[in-house]
């Protein structure tokens, strides 16, 4: 799997686990979780830009969620099992996620730069 697809895998993950932790009673304050969306457009966005910057939008918007997780009231008592397991997994599921589709993203996007512009003649 390239680092671009890593990135897009890990956004999709990172979603995955808010969907865990809005099933295991998670309240947001919309209907859908923002972040879930936040990271499939994302997700989608990386997948079909053609742009080498591309994969840096994933690396921001998993910045994004990791600040929300760190200055939240309830993202520690969530990963430490404050509030049941299938909440403490979806907030592992997140995380994990989210740094994979970071540190990937930074990869594939220093990775872009050091080739030479493609200028589609």
């Amino acid at each position: 799997m390239n680092l671009k697809m890593m990135t897009v895998a890990g956004q999709v993950v990172g979603a995955a686990g808010i969907g865990l932790l809005w099933a295991g009673g998670v309240e947001f304050p919309v209907a859908v979780p923002p972040g879930i969306v936040i990271l499939l457009v994302g997700a989608a966005f990386v997948t079909w830009a053609p742009w080498r910057w591309a994969p840096a939008v994933g690396v921001l918007l998993c910045a994004f969620i990791t600040v929300g997780f760190l200055i939240s009231g309830t993202g520690f008592d969530n990963i430490s099992g404050d509030s049941g397991a299938t909440v403490a997994i979806g907030q592992a599921v997140q995380l994990i996620g989210v740094w994979v589709a970071a540190v990937a993203g930074a990869v594939a996007t220093r990775a872009a730069y050091r080739q030479p512009a493609t200028t589609g003649a």
